[in-house]
């Protein structure tokens, strides 16, 4: 009887020893798993419209005030919208569209569509419209689409600094996010343009 007791002792000291290794056994590896379940923040998505116009002349009017005006050049209506495209690469692809598309004339072969804004050293107005991402629900117009405006106006700005290191800097201007601003301009042809990251081509 002794005997037995003892063994008794034994194993029950023997099953609560392995199970203390295994919890603690089980500690890292759940640190483990919390330090592996921590990512880095995801790139941050979105789509990108733009309307790109060829102009003779344009200008940015905020609250009777000129803010912005260029000559020969393009005028390009931004908008920036939900999605699940990664950012970089919208942005990327509608700068190129600004930047590399052939809008203009080449004047020395008389070929039309030939050269870029770049390449006849115009200048580059942007303006931002989030109403580019709005859709009918019967006649009323909704914006669901639209980027909500703080994250919209830190891309926006994102963008314009884009162009601008792509460019000439002095060539490159803007309006004002968010204000309500009067745009004029004189279309040349006219010629209006509009790209969509989401189509690419």
């Amino acid at each position: 009887l002794a005997l037995d007791t003892s063994m008794r002792k034994y194993k029950s000291s023997s099953v609560e020893v392995s199970r203390a290794r295994t919890t603690k056994a089980r500690v890292p590896r759940l640190r483990t798993r919390a330090r592996s379940g921590t990512r880095e923040e995801a790139n941050p998505s979105c789509t990108m419209r733009a309307v790109i116009q060829r102009v003779l002349s344009a200008s940015v009017e905020v609250n009777g005030s000129i803010v912005s005006s260029i000559d020969r050049g393009l005028v390009c209506l931004i908008g920036l919208g939900k999605g699940e495209e990664n950012a970089e690469e919208a942005t990327d692809y509608i700068a190129k569209k600004i930047l590399n598309g052939r809008y203009f004339e080449n004047e020395e072969t008389g070929k039309p569509w030939d050269l870029s804004v770049t390449a006849k050293g115009y200048e580059v107005l942007l303006v931002s419209q989030f109403t580019l991402y709005g859709k009918f629900k019967g006649n009323s117009l909704t914006y669901h689409q639209a980027m909500p405006p703080t994250e919209a106006k830190r891309a926006y700005e994102e963008f314009c600094q884009l162009i601008k290191s792509r460019y000439e800097e002095e060539k490159v201007f803007d309006g004002e996010f968010g204000a309500m601003m009067k745009v004029s301009l004189v279309n040349d042809g006219p010629v209006t343009i509009t790209v969509d990251s989401s189509v690419k081509n």
